[in-house]
Protein backbone atom coordinates (compact mmCIF):
# COMPACT_ATOMS: atom_id res chain seq x y z
CA UNK A 1 0.00 0.00 0.00
CA UNK A 2 1.53 3.71 -1.19
CA UNK A 3 2.41 5.81 1.91
CA UNK A 4 0.66 8.85 1.28
CA UNK A 5 -2.73 6.71 1.45
CA UNK A 6 -2.70 5.18 4.49
CA UNK A 7 -1.21 8.23 6.15
CA UNK A 8 -4.10 10.01 5.45
CA UNK A 9 -6.57 7.73 6.48
CA UNK A 10 -5.19 7.57 10.15
CA UNK A 11 -4.82 9.84 12.44
CA UNK A 12 -2.03 8.56 14.43
CA UNK A 13 0.62 7.99 11.47
CA UNK A 14 0.82 4.63 11.68
CA UNK A 15 -0.60 1.93 9.13
CA UNK A 16 -4.07 0.28 10.27
CA UNK A 17 -3.81 -3.45 10.69
CA UNK A 18 -4.77 -5.91 8.82
CA UNK A 19 -8.17 -7.48 9.48
CA UNK A 20 -8.01 -11.42 10.69
CA UNK A 21 -9.98 -13.31 8.22
CA UNK A 22 -12.57 -15.40 9.60
CA UNK A 23 -12.66 -19.10 9.36
CA UNK A 24 -14.69 -20.46 6.90
CA UNK A 25 -13.98 -23.86 6.84
CA UNK A 26 -16.19 -26.31 9.16
CA UNK A 27 -15.31 -26.22 12.56
CA UNK A 28 -14.44 -29.91 14.40
CA UNK A 29 -17.54 -31.20 16.34
CA UNK A 30 -16.95 -31.08 19.90
CA UNK A 31 -17.23 -34.43 22.01
CA UNK A 32 -19.18 -34.17 24.89
CA UNK A 33 -17.71 -36.66 27.88
CA UNK A 34 -20.42 -38.87 27.15
CA UNK A 35 -19.47 -38.91 23.50
CA UNK A 36 -15.43 -39.21 24.40
CA UNK A 37 -16.39 -42.43 26.80
CA UNK A 38 -18.89 -44.11 24.55
CA UNK A 39 -16.31 -43.83 21.77
CA UNK A 40 -13.34 -45.30 24.03
CA UNK A 41 -16.04 -48.28 25.28
CA UNK A 42 -16.62 -48.92 21.63
CA UNK A 43 -12.87 -49.84 21.11
CA UNK A 44 -12.72 -51.93 23.95
CA UNK A 45 -15.65 -53.97 22.27
CA UNK A 46 -14.05 -54.62 19.12
CA UNK A 47 -11.33 -56.23 21.02
CA UNK A 48 -13.08 -58.62 23.81
CA UNK A 49 -10.50 -61.22 24.21
CA UNK A 50 -7.53 -58.93 24.37
CA UNK A 51 -9.53 -56.75 26.85
CA UNK A 52 -10.66 -59.91 29.45
CA UNK A 53 -7.35 -60.71 29.39
CA UNK A 54 -5.69 -57.28 30.40
CA UNK A 55 -7.99 -56.20 32.48
CA UNK A 56 -7.22 -59.87 34.24
CA UNK A 57 -3.61 -58.88 35.26
CA UNK A 58 -5.19 -56.03 37.00
CA UNK A 59 -7.84 -57.77 38.65
CA UNK A 60 -5.66 -60.14 39.95
CA UNK A 61 -3.73 -57.47 41.70
CA UNK A 62 -6.40 -55.59 43.11
CA UNK A 63 -8.27 -58.76 44.47
CA UNK A 64 -4.85 -59.73 46.14
CA UNK A 65 -4.93 -56.10 48.05
CA UNK A 66 -8.45 -56.28 48.95
CA UNK A 67 -8.06 -59.72 49.93
CA UNK A 68 -5.07 -59.35 52.30
CA UNK A 69 -6.05 -56.22 53.33
CA UNK A 70 -10.11 -57.87 53.99
CA UNK A 71 -8.36 -60.98 55.56
CA UNK A 72 -5.87 -58.79 57.97
CA UNK A 73 -9.23 -56.96 58.96
CA UNK A 74 -11.09 -59.74 59.90
CA UNK A 75 -9.02 -61.21 61.69
CA UNK A 76 -8.24 -58.45 63.95
CA UNK A 77 -11.75 -57.87 64.49
CA UNK A 78 -12.48 -61.75 65.47
CA UNK A 79 -9.23 -60.97 67.77
CA UNK A 80 -10.68 -57.55 69.61
CA UNK A 81 -14.03 -59.64 70.18
CA UNK A 82 -12.11 -62.43 71.48
CA UNK A 83 -10.29 -59.94 74.00
CA UNK A 84 -13.35 -58.55 74.85
CA UNK A 85 -14.54 -61.77 75.79
CA UNK A 86 -11.73 -63.27 77.52
CA UNK A 87 -10.60 -59.79 78.96
CA UNK A 88 -7.03 -58.55 79.31
CA UNK A 89 -6.70 -59.28 83.07
CA UNK A 90 -5.36 -62.54 83.11
CA UNK A 91 -2.49 -63.07 84.89
CA UNK A 92 -0.13 -66.36 84.92
CA UNK A 93 2.56 -67.20 87.17
CA UNK A 94 4.21 -70.79 86.55
CA UNK A 95 7.76 -72.23 88.13
CA UNK A 96 10.51 -70.78 86.40
CA UNK A 97 14.19 -71.88 86.89
CA UNK A 98 16.07 -72.16 90.19
CA UNK A 99 19.01 -70.35 91.09
CA UNK A 100 21.21 -73.84 90.10
CA UNK A 101 19.28 -74.35 86.94
CA UNK A 102 17.03 -77.33 87.83
CA UNK A 103 12.86 -76.50 87.85
CA UNK A 104 11.71 -74.89 90.46
CA UNK A 105 8.36 -75.38 92.38
CA UNK A 106 5.97 -72.59 93.52
CA UNK A 107 4.55 -73.51 97.02
CA UNK A 108 1.84 -75.06 98.13
CA UNK A 109 0.01 -71.82 99.20
CA UNK A 110 0.72 -70.01 96.19
CA UNK A 111 -2.57 -69.39 95.15
CA UNK A 112 -4.12 -68.33 98.74
CA UNK A 113 -1.59 -65.88 98.68
CA UNK A 114 -2.20 -64.79 95.23
CA UNK A 115 -5.62 -64.35 96.36
CA UNK A 116 -4.84 -61.90 98.67
CA UNK A 117 -3.34 -59.44 96.70
CA UNK A 118 -5.38 -56.44 96.18
CA UNK A 119 -6.81 -56.25 93.37
CA UNK A 120 -7.33 -59.86 92.67
CA UNK A 121 -10.81 -60.84 91.92
CA UNK A 122 -10.56 -64.80 91.40
CA UNK A 123 -7.88 -67.47 91.16
CA UNK A 124 -7.06 -71.19 90.33
CA UNK A 125 -4.76 -73.72 90.19
CA UNK A 126 -3.54 -76.56 88.43
CA UNK A 127 -0.80 -79.36 89.12
CA UNK A 128 0.89 -81.65 86.33
CA UNK A 129 0.03 -85.03 86.74
CA UNK A 130 3.79 -86.72 86.25
CA UNK A 131 4.24 -89.76 84.42
CA UNK A 132 0.35 -90.19 83.36
CA UNK A 133 -0.66 -90.66 80.23
CA UNK A 134 -4.07 -90.79 78.93
CA UNK A 135 -5.43 -93.72 76.17
CA UNK A 136 -8.63 -94.25 74.29
CA UNK A 137 -8.24 -98.36 75.37
CA UNK A 138 -5.75 -100.40 77.10
CA UNK A 139 -5.06 -101.59 73.36
CA UNK A 140 -3.48 -98.67 72.43
CA UNK A 141 0.44 -98.97 72.28
CA UNK A 142 1.91 -97.29 75.43
CA UNK A 143 4.95 -94.72 73.11
CA UNK A 144 1.41 -93.91 71.43
CA UNK A 145 0.47 -90.71 74.37
CA UNK A 146 -0.85 -88.04 71.84
CA UNK A 147 1.06 -85.75 74.31
CA UNK A 148 -1.65 -85.06 76.80
CA UNK A 149 -1.69 -83.76 79.76
CA UNK A 150 -3.10 -84.67 83.16
CA UNK A 151 -3.42 -82.04 85.36
CA UNK A 152 -5.43 -81.57 89.09
CA UNK A 153 -7.63 -78.96 88.87
CA UNK A 154 -9.42 -76.51 91.06
CA UNK A 155 -13.33 -76.65 90.39
CA UNK A 156 -13.47 -72.86 89.82
CA UNK A 157 -10.68 -73.06 87.07
CA UNK A 158 -13.54 -71.62 84.08
CA UNK A 159 -14.89 -69.62 85.98
CA UNK A 160 -11.18 -67.67 86.45
CA UNK A 161 -10.20 -68.62 82.96
CA UNK A 162 -13.61 -68.26 81.24
CA UNK A 163 -13.86 -71.25 79.85
CA UNK A 164 -17.16 -72.71 78.44
CA UNK A 165 -18.03 -76.43 78.48
CA UNK A 166 -18.73 -77.67 75.07
CA UNK A 167 -20.54 -81.32 75.62
CA UNK A 168 -20.94 -82.90 79.20
CA UNK A 169 -20.29 -80.61 82.45
CA UNK A 170 -17.29 -79.39 84.77
CA UNK A 171 -16.14 -81.57 87.50
CA UNK A 172 -17.83 -80.82 90.97
CA UNK A 173 -17.89 -81.58 94.51
CA UNK A 174 -18.61 -85.11 94.08
CA UNK A 175 -16.75 -85.68 90.44
CA UNK A 176 -13.84 -84.36 91.83
CA UNK A 177 -13.36 -87.28 94.05
CA UNK A 178 -13.65 -90.63 92.28
CA UNK A 179 -12.14 -91.03 88.50
CA UNK A 180 -14.03 -88.24 86.50
CA UNK A 181 -12.27 -86.46 83.61
CA UNK A 182 -13.35 -83.39 81.55
CA UNK A 183 -11.04 -83.31 78.49
CA UNK A 184 -9.52 -80.35 76.35
CA UNK A 185 -10.73 -79.41 73.05
CA UNK A 186 -7.41 -80.96 71.63
CA UNK A 187 -7.23 -83.63 73.51
CA UNK A 188 -10.71 -84.77 72.46
CA UNK A 189 -9.59 -84.95 69.23
CA UNK A 190 -6.89 -86.76 69.36
CA UNK A 191 -8.97 -89.19 71.43
CA UNK A 192 -11.37 -89.78 69.31
CA UNK A 193 -14.30 -88.46 71.53
CA UNK A 194 -16.85 -86.69 69.99
CA UNK A 195 -19.76 -87.05 72.25
CA UNK A 196 -20.02 -88.13 75.79
CA UNK A 197 -22.39 -91.37 77.00
CA UNK A 198 -22.87 -92.71 80.25
CA UNK A 199 -19.72 -95.40 78.52
CA UNK A 200 -17.33 -92.85 77.35
CA UNK A 201 -14.40 -93.25 79.50
CA UNK A 202 -10.40 -93.36 78.92
CA UNK A 203 -7.77 -94.82 80.78
CA UNK A 204 -5.58 -92.65 82.68
CA UNK A 205 -2.12 -94.73 84.31
CA UNK A 206 -3.66 -97.76 85.04
CA UNK A 207 -7.65 -97.24 85.93
CA UNK A 208 -10.39 -95.61 83.67
CA UNK A 209 -11.43 -92.59 84.16
CA UNK A 210 -15.60 -91.48 82.99
CA UNK A 211 -15.38 -88.39 81.03
CA UNK A 212 -18.24 -85.87 81.90
CA UNK A 213 -17.29 -83.12 79.83
CA UNK A 214 -14.85 -81.24 76.94
CA UNK A 215 -13.89 -77.51 77.07
CA UNK A 216 -14.22 -75.39 74.19
CA UNK A 217 -10.73 -73.85 73.17
CA UNK A 218 -9.64 -71.64 75.76
CA UNK A 219 -7.52 -68.94 74.02
CA UNK A 220 -6.09 -67.61 76.91
CA UNK A 221 -4.93 -70.83 78.36
CA UNK A 222 -3.89 -73.23 75.15
CA UNK A 223 -2.00 -75.74 77.69
CA UNK A 224 -5.58 -76.57 78.50
CA UNK A 225 -6.87 -77.63 75.30
CA UNK A 226 -4.41 -80.68 75.30
CA UNK A 227 -5.43 -82.00 78.87
CA UNK A 228 -7.15 -84.17 80.82
CA UNK A 229 -8.55 -82.03 83.64
CA UNK A 230 -9.22 -84.27 87.25
CA UNK A 231 -10.20 -83.68 90.61
CA UNK A 232 -7.39 -81.97 92.85
CA UNK A 233 -8.33 -84.53 95.45
CA UNK A 234 -8.10 -87.24 92.59
CA UNK A 235 -4.53 -86.39 91.07
CA UNK A 236 -3.51 -86.53 95.16
CA UNK A 237 -5.13 -89.82 95.86
CA UNK A 238 -4.25 -91.81 92.81
CA UNK A 239 -1.53 -90.51 91.15
CA UNK A 240 0.76 -89.16 94.80
CA UNK A 241 0.45 -85.85 93.22
CA UNK A 242 2.66 -83.48 95.41
CA UNK A 243 0.55 -80.19 95.58
CA UNK A 244 2.59 -78.12 93.88
CA UNK A 245 0.47 -75.95 91.54
CA UNK A 246 2.48 -76.02 87.91
CA UNK A 247 0.03 -73.10 86.73
CA UNK A 248 -1.46 -70.15 88.73
CA UNK A 249 -4.19 -68.23 87.13
CA UNK A 250 -4.96 -64.55 88.45
CA UNK A 251 -8.39 -62.43 87.01
CA UNK A 252 -7.15 -58.81 88.44
CA UNK A 253 -9.51 -55.69 88.58
CA UNK A 254 -8.71 -54.03 84.75
CA UNK A 255 -7.79 -51.05 86.47
CA UNK A 256 -5.16 -52.70 88.85
CA UNK A 257 -3.46 -55.30 86.05
CA UNK A 258 -0.15 -53.43 86.21
CA UNK A 259 -0.03 -53.54 90.24
CA UNK A 260 -1.00 -57.05 90.40
CA UNK A 261 1.19 -58.39 87.63
CA UNK A 262 4.20 -56.17 89.67
CA UNK A 263 3.64 -58.04 92.94
CA UNK A 264 2.14 -61.94 91.61
CA UNK A 265 5.73 -63.07 91.69
CA UNK A 266 6.75 -61.63 95.41
CA UNK A 267 2.94 -63.06 96.82
CA UNK A 268 3.31 -66.60 95.28
CA UNK A 269 6.60 -67.38 96.33
CA UNK A 270 8.07 -64.87 99.08
CA UNK A 271 10.98 -66.75 99.76
CA UNK A 272 12.50 -66.89 96.03
CA UNK A 273 10.33 -64.66 93.70
CA UNK A 274 12.94 -64.85 91.00
CA UNK A 275 11.76 -68.22 90.44
CA UNK A 276 8.54 -67.71 89.45
CA UNK A 277 7.58 -66.80 85.92
CA UNK A 278 4.29 -63.72 85.20
CA UNK A 279 2.96 -63.53 82.23
CA UNK A 280 -0.30 -62.12 80.78
CA UNK A 281 -1.77 -64.61 78.21
CA UNK A 282 -3.43 -61.22 76.09
CA UNK A 283 0.29 -60.11 75.12
CA UNK A 284 0.86 -63.20 73.67
CA UNK A 285 -2.53 -62.84 71.36
CA UNK A 286 -1.46 -59.18 70.75
CA UNK A 287 2.05 -59.39 69.48
CA UNK A 288 0.40 -62.66 67.01
CA UNK A 289 -1.73 -59.17 65.84
CA UNK A 290 1.43 -57.17 65.43
CA UNK A 291 3.24 -60.37 63.44
CA UNK A 292 0.29 -60.78 61.34
CA UNK A 293 0.05 -57.07 60.93
CA UNK A 294 3.66 -57.06 59.26
CA UNK A 295 2.69 -60.19 57.42
CA UNK A 296 0.55 -58.25 55.70
CA UNK A 297 2.63 -55.72 54.67
CA UNK A 298 4.50 -58.24 53.02
CA UNK A 299 1.36 -59.27 50.98
CA UNK A 300 0.25 -55.82 50.65
CA UNK A 301 3.79 -55.72 48.76
CA UNK A 302 3.13 -58.27 46.20
CA UNK A 303 -0.24 -57.07 45.31
CA UNK A 304 1.08 -53.99 44.91
CA UNK A 305 3.53 -55.98 42.05
CA UNK A 306 0.60 -57.77 40.66
CA UNK A 307 -1.30 -54.14 40.04
CA UNK A 308 2.45 -52.62 38.92
CA UNK A 309 2.52 -55.85 35.95
CA UNK A 310 -1.65 -55.32 34.93
CA UNK A 311 -0.73 -51.83 34.66
CA UNK A 312 1.90 -52.74 31.85
CA UNK A 313 -0.16 -55.00 30.62
CA UNK A 314 -2.66 -52.47 30.03
CA UNK A 315 -0.17 -49.55 28.49
CA UNK A 316 1.03 -53.06 26.52
CA UNK A 317 -2.39 -53.42 25.04
CA UNK A 318 -2.94 -49.50 24.70
CA UNK A 319 0.60 -49.34 22.13
CA UNK A 320 -1.01 -52.45 19.99
CA UNK A 321 -3.95 -51.08 19.44
CA UNK A 322 -2.85 -47.98 18.04
CA UNK A 323 -0.41 -49.45 15.99
CA UNK A 324 -3.33 -51.89 14.78
CA UNK A 325 -5.98 -48.89 14.64
CA UNK A 326 -3.52 -46.42 12.04
CA UNK A 327 -6.12 -46.67 9.37
CA UNK A 328 -9.01 -45.59 11.83
CA UNK A 329 -6.83 -42.88 13.36
CA UNK A 330 -6.09 -41.34 9.82
CA UNK A 331 -9.84 -41.62 8.44
CA UNK A 332 -10.62 -39.64 11.83
CA UNK A 333 -8.27 -37.34 11.21
CA UNK A 334 -8.92 -36.89 8.12
CA UNK A 335 -12.74 -36.71 8.40
CA UNK A 336 -12.24 -33.52 10.60
CA UNK A 337 -10.98 -35.14 14.53
CA UNK A 338 -8.51 -33.38 16.48
CA UNK A 339 -5.18 -34.28 17.86
CA UNK A 340 -7.21 -33.44 21.36
CA UNK A 341 -9.94 -35.45 20.25
CA UNK A 342 -7.76 -38.51 18.99
CA UNK A 343 -5.76 -38.52 22.77
CA UNK A 344 -8.67 -38.43 24.92
CA UNK A 345 -10.62 -41.04 23.02
CA UNK A 346 -7.36 -43.33 23.64
CA UNK A 347 -6.89 -42.05 26.97
CA UNK A 348 -10.31 -43.01 27.86
CA UNK A 349 -9.91 -46.56 26.43
CA UNK A 350 -7.10 -47.14 28.76
CA UNK A 351 -8.96 -46.00 31.91
CA UNK A 352 -12.16 -47.82 30.59
CA UNK A 353 -9.88 -50.69 30.58
CA UNK A 354 -8.39 -50.26 33.86
CA UNK A 355 -11.67 -49.61 35.93
CA UNK A 356 -13.00 -52.92 34.32
CA UNK A 357 -10.28 -54.80 35.67
CA UNK A 358 -10.02 -52.68 38.81
CA UNK A 359 -13.74 -52.92 39.47
CA UNK A 360 -13.46 -56.98 39.14
CA UNK A 361 -10.68 -57.31 41.37
CA UNK A 362 -12.27 -55.61 44.27
CA UNK A 363 -15.53 -57.96 43.81
CA UNK A 364 -13.18 -61.30 43.43
CA UNK A 365 -11.29 -59.85 46.35
CA UNK A 366 -14.16 -58.87 48.87
CA UNK A 367 -15.84 -62.64 48.04
CA UNK A 368 -12.33 -64.21 48.45
CA UNK A 369 -12.45 -62.07 52.18
CA UNK A 370 -15.98 -63.06 53.03
CA UNK A 371 -15.31 -66.68 52.49
CA UNK A 372 -12.69 -67.35 54.19
CA UNK A 373 -13.59 -65.24 57.14
CA UNK A 374 -16.78 -67.37 56.90
CA UNK A 375 -15.18 -70.47 56.73
CA UNK A 376 -13.19 -69.17 60.27
CA UNK A 377 -16.07 -68.25 62.29
CA UNK A 378 -14.66 -64.32 62.00
CA UNK A 379 -16.82 -61.06 61.73
CA UNK A 380 -16.69 -60.16 57.87
CA UNK A 381 -14.58 -56.52 58.19
CA UNK A 382 -13.24 -54.93 54.87
CA UNK A 383 -12.31 -51.81 54.95
CA UNK A 384 -14.72 -49.27 52.52
CA UNK A 385 -11.23 -47.17 51.51
CA UNK A 386 -9.60 -50.74 50.19
CA UNK A 387 -12.43 -50.97 47.67
CA UNK A 388 -13.13 -47.45 46.92
CA UNK A 389 -9.22 -46.99 46.66
CA UNK A 390 -8.27 -50.07 44.97
CA UNK A 391 -10.32 -49.16 42.19
CA UNK A 392 -9.51 -45.60 42.34
CA UNK A 393 -5.69 -46.36 41.78
CA UNK A 394 -6.50 -49.07 39.17
CA UNK A 395 -7.96 -45.66 37.04
CA UNK A 396 -4.67 -43.91 37.95
CA UNK A 397 -2.46 -46.58 36.50
CA UNK A 398 -4.50 -46.80 33.65
CA UNK A 399 -4.13 -43.36 32.69
CA UNK A 400 -0.52 -43.65 33.25
CA UNK A 401 0.23 -46.21 31.32
CA UNK A 402 -2.42 -45.17 28.48
CA UNK A 403 -0.99 -41.65 28.64
CA UNK A 404 1.87 -42.12 26.24
CA UNK A 405 0.41 -44.89 23.51
CA UNK A 406 -2.69 -41.84 22.98
CA UNK A 407 -0.03 -39.01 22.44
CA UNK A 408 1.40 -41.60 20.01
CA UNK A 409 -1.80 -41.77 18.54
CA UNK A 410 -2.44 -37.97 18.47
CA UNK A 411 0.50 -37.14 16.78
CA UNK A 412 0.10 -39.61 13.22
CA UNK A 413 -0.60 -37.24 10.33
CA UNK A 414 -4.00 -38.31 8.56
CA UNK A 415 -2.07 -39.42 5.29
CA UNK A 416 0.82 -41.10 6.94
CA UNK A 417 -2.10 -42.71 8.95
CA UNK A 418 -3.91 -43.96 6.22
CA UNK A 419 -0.92 -44.86 4.20
CA UNK A 420 -0.05 -47.56 6.59
CA UNK A 421 -3.87 -48.77 7.53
Amino acid sequence: MPWGRWRADGATGRPPRPRRRRRTGPRPARLSPADLLRTGASGLRTRPVRVVLSALGIAIGIAAMVAVVGISSSSRAALDAQLASLGTNLITAAPGDSLFGGSAKLPEQAAGSAGRIDGVERVSQVAEVKDASVYRSDRIPKAESGGITVYGADLDLPGTLRADVRAGEWLNEATSEYPAVVLGSKAAERLGITGIGPDTRVLIGDEYFSVVGVLDPVALAPEIDTAALIGWDAAADRFGMDGHPTGVYVRADPERVADVRDLLAAAVNPEKPFEVKVSRPSDALQAQDAADQAFTGLLLGLGGVALLVGGVGVANTMVISVLERRGEIGLRRALGATRRQIRGQFLVEAMVLSALGGFAGAVLGALVTSGYAVSQGWLIAIPPWALVGGVLATIAIGALAGLLPAMRAARLAPTAALGSG
